[in-house]
């Protein structure tokens, strides 16, 4: 930090006190035609009087945070490599401005430690604190989980292969089914967007995750097919009035009741008739009690 007085430091005090917004613009500019020693000692000789919050200071402060920007985008950018897809890179960068400015107001250029190395571990630790406040995950599970993974890491090094679940429990002194619980634990400790590129060179908008994760409540059409054949083979011997009480039934979800007033009959009618078709279908298949058609 540079102990001389700048020659321009007169001309820069007198603008900072203007109050129309061309002469604020105006004085801006002037800063950057310091350096940042010199925009250094202005703020800290400007901040032992007026205080560190004063507005006095901003257009110093803003200066300094100008030009420490890309220091905040390196480190952003190098923590969003080992985060989710989902976490956006302009979220870092605003979360490690607000460390930016904490450093700047909390240096002391008396300790000796270079500016740099001081508000590199201020950033970084305001952008963690962030994602930390927006995790849902507790972080005891991510502890738990980030032993697991080394210990599974290190043993793999070590056999040249992947340990036995036993193995394992063993390494970590834990027995295997607290070991099954802290992994089944650890296995939703991620949240992903569905909406993400399934590849990051896919530049024809498609291929999102949502389009390949299986929908388990789908219907299957293969499925739906052989079922629909299975239904006509077994109530082609049906009557019209049998067949419609077995499709509404075990198809359409209908209850005896609701059958019963789509056929005009009392829902002891429809029982009867359902019980009847039911054992005749049961000889027919040859199929005992305890089936799928119970």
């Amino acid at each position: 930090m540079a102990s001389e007085e700048p020659k321009d430091e007169s001309k820069v005090a007198t603008e900072a006190n203007a109050t129309p917004l061309s002469e604020a613009r105006a004085y801006e500019d002037s800063l950057r035609e310091l350096t940042t020693e010199e925009i250094w000692d202005l703020y800290h000789r400007k901040a032992a009087v007026t205080g560190p919050r004063s507005k006095e200071i901003e257009p110093y402060r803003n200066s300094l945070m100008e030009r420490h920007l890309p220091l905040v985008k390196y480190i952003a950018e190098r923590l969003l490599q080992t985060l989710p897809k989902s976490i956006e890179l302009d979220d870092l960068v605003s979360a490690g401005l607000f460390g930016l400015m904490d450093a700047i107001r909390g240096f002391d250029p008396e300790r000796g430690i270079k500016f740099k190395t001081y508000c590199t571990t201020r950033i970084r630790g305001s952008i963690l604190d962030q994602l930390r406040s927006q995790d849902w995950v507790p972080r005891l599970v991510r502890l738990k989980a980030s032993r697991i993974d080394k210990a599974l890491n290190k043993m793999t090094a070590e056999y040249g292969r992947e340990p036995t679940h036993s193995e394992l429990a063993k390494a970590l002194e834990m027995e295997p089914d607290e070991l099954t619980r802290e992994m089944d634990a650890a296995s939703a400790r991620s949240m992903y967007s569905l909406s993400e590129k399934w590849e990051d060179n896919d530049d024809d908008g498609s291929g999102e995750k949502i389009d390949v994760i299986e929908d388990s409540q789908a219907t299957d059409p293969i499925q739906e097919l052989n079922q629909n054949d299975l239904l006509a083979y077994m109530t082609r011997s049906l009557t019209p009035k049998e067949r419609f009480i077995i499709e509404q039934y075990y198809r359409a979800g209908h209850t005896m009741r609701e059958i019963g007033e789509m056929l005009d009959l009392t829902e002891s009618r429809v029982c009867q008739i359902h019980s009847n078709v039911m054992e005749r279908l049961k000889a027919l298949l040859g199929q005992k009690s305890g089936s799928l058609l119970m």
